[in-house]
């Protein structure tokens, strides 16, 4: 039975999704600002967290970047907001998915099944020596982590699982649709540019110069590929 964290200031929003996730056998922690929803990640064993963008005392963005600090837990945000220089922010410091007030509840249960399986997936080991390089980038699938150049690189769990499908299959071009359906395990691409925030989100951390990527290539019109000899 996973643990989930519902953080949202609108009680009748957190008593609803509660139901909903209770209903599929997940244990609800519930939270109404981000200063409750951090201490209770760091008393309890939280698998994914539910959380909404603007609350008191502490708002989402600022949850995201303190809780990234500690942990890699998959994080859903919630807004009112459908800008998408919102959902590019979130992304960008850390959150593993979007949605938009008013939302289908059973859609987000959805995607809670999918990030948890993702993350759950990372969690377990793996008995063959499955690890991969290129280059100064080294991928250790066994213990799930990323080496640039001898240097531990933090990812989360989605931008760990798209890093590790470009280098191991390094030469490759995927497509966005092709990334999606991969990493996400459903057809059909998003009309979104979460792929390519991501994307970006890697290069910030395992690139010299991001602007400039010696391992992560974009293929204009294509998609993207990770160097098959980078030097």
């Amino acid at each position: 039975m996973e643990n989930i964290l519902i953080c949202d200031d609108d009680k009748e929003i957190v008593e609803s999704i509660a139901i909903y996730l209770e209903e599929e056998g997940y244990l609800v922690f519930k939270a109404y600002d981000g200063i409750q929803g951090l201490e209770l990640i760091k008393r309890a064993e939280i698998q994914l967290a539910i959380i909404d963008i603007m609350m008191p005392n502490m708002d989402g963005f600022r949850f995201v970047k303190e809780l990234r600090k500690f942990s890699s837990i998959p994080i859903i945000f919630l807004s009112a907001k459908s800008e998408d220089a919102d959902k590019i922010l979130g992304l960008n410091i850390g959150a593993d998915d979007y949605m938009t007030k008013p939302f289908n509840a059973l859609e987000l249960v959805a995607r809670v099944k999918s990030n948890l399986r993702r993350y759950m997936t990372l969690g377990s080991k793996v008995e063959n020596d499955n690890i991969y390089s290129t280059g100064g980038l080294v991928i250790d699938d066994n213990c799930k982590e990323c080496y640039v150049l001898g240097e531990s690189i933090k990812l989360t769990p989605v931008e760990y699982n798209i890093l590790c499908l470009l280098v191991k299959n390094k030469g490759r071009v995927y497509s966005i649709e092709q990334i999606y359906e991969e990493i996400w395990e459903e057809a059909g691409g998003r009309s979104d540019n979460t792929i390519a925030v991501h994307i970006r989100h890697i290069r910030e951390k395992i690139e010299i110069n991001p602007k400039d990527p010696k391992y992560l290539k974009v293929v204009w019109g294509v998609g993207y590929k990770v160097e098959e000899d980078a030097c």
